[in-house]
């Protein structure tokens, strides 16, 4: 979490590429180094408008995506690097074709709202007192995203409270069920954000909270089914799905002659007490993002392969 943003300087995908370059229609796109700065530049030819990025967004798991500022307007690059491909690409939502001017092939035109959405979640204090200004914004999550202002929890610390309550933090994992994975969704889209958004299909597996909210096992208020319970957000992303097959049985019976109890209420796996996630949790690719992502509704996968919305 700490790595969801950066100096493009700091950026590993941009240093280790020397210069980038892609051609989509009548426009040559470039990403080239000039000192400390990455420069971008869109040219048909006779005309060019290059601009220094301001923001790498992401820390490539998937990919990474880039800002800069044009005529005082904030625009997503037109390029996003891609870790399946190792290479630039079209970035996600953007148009395919060529653009019918110079000044629309540059990127997208993010709106001061959508702006404030996108720095909420990619970095730290870019909004304060209701004042966006993304130009004070620390880069990536830090303790204070999560967990509130702690300028009172270090005073408790540096004079010997400790841990005595005085000056504590926000505590998501102490949340309600609900609440925490809602709190998470706050990033992760929440079964709110995907209903009023309007949003369908494989797409949605991108949301896990709100695909966490469609599980048969989730809504009776059992902290074994939340985010925190499986991912710790102090920790990188573990991604081999038999690590995870400790939380599945923690609540399904491990053989199918165990006995159902309170503790595990859990139907046996008729298949197999292993990797559990690999099944039950299956991965779908979403075209423009060009890599798969893992579906967090949890559920006996059916073989009609219809993906249950």
């Amino acid at each position: 979490m700490a790595q969801t943003s950066m100096e493009p300087s700091s950026s590993d995908q941009l240093r280790t590429h020397q210069e980038i370059s892609f051609s989509l229609g009548p426009y040559s796109y470039r990403i080239t180094r000039s000192g400390a700065q990455e420069l971008y530049s869109v040219s048909t030819g006779t005309q060019t408008i290059s601009e220094p990025f301001t923001w790498a967004f992401g820390a490539a798991g998937n990919g990474q995506s880039y800002l800069f500022n044009h005529d005082g307007k904030l625009y997503e690059a037109r390029l996003t690097y891609y870790r399946t491909k190792d290479a630039f690409d079209i970035s996600p939502n953007h148009p395919t074709t060529p653009s019918p001017s110079l000044e629309e092939a540059i990127g997208r035109h993010i709106s001061s709202e959508e702006a404030a959405k996108c720095f909420g979640c990619h970095t730290t204090a870019a909004t304060v007192s209701d004042k966006f200004e993304p130009e004070k914004s620390m880069p990536g999550i830090t303790c204070e995203q999560c967990h509130g202002p702690g300028a009172a929890h270090v005073a408790a610390q540096k004079s010997g409270l400790g841990d005595s309550g005085i000056g504590a933090e926000l505590n998501p994992a102490r949340f309600p069920p609900p609440e925490a994975v809602d709190f998470c969704g706050t990033c992760h889209r929440t079964w709110w954000d995907v209903t009023l958004d309007g949003l369908t299909g494989t797409g949605t597996v991108r949301f896990p909270a709100y695909r966490l909210e469609k599980s048969r096992c989730w809504g009776k208020g059992d902290a074994r089914v939340t985010c925190m319970a499986c991912h710790d957000p102090h920790k990188p992303l573990v991604k081999e799905s038999a690590s995870y097959d400790g939380r599945c049985l923690s609540c399904h019976r491990n053989s199918p002659t165990a006995q159902r109890s309170a503790d595990h209420p859990g139907s046996p796996c008729t298949v197999a007490q292993q990797d559990c996630a690999s099944c039950h949790m299956p991965k779908y690719e979403i075209p423009e993002m060009h890599t798969k992502f893992t579906d967090h509704m949890i559920r006996v996968v059916r073989k009609d392969g219809v993906f249950p919305e």
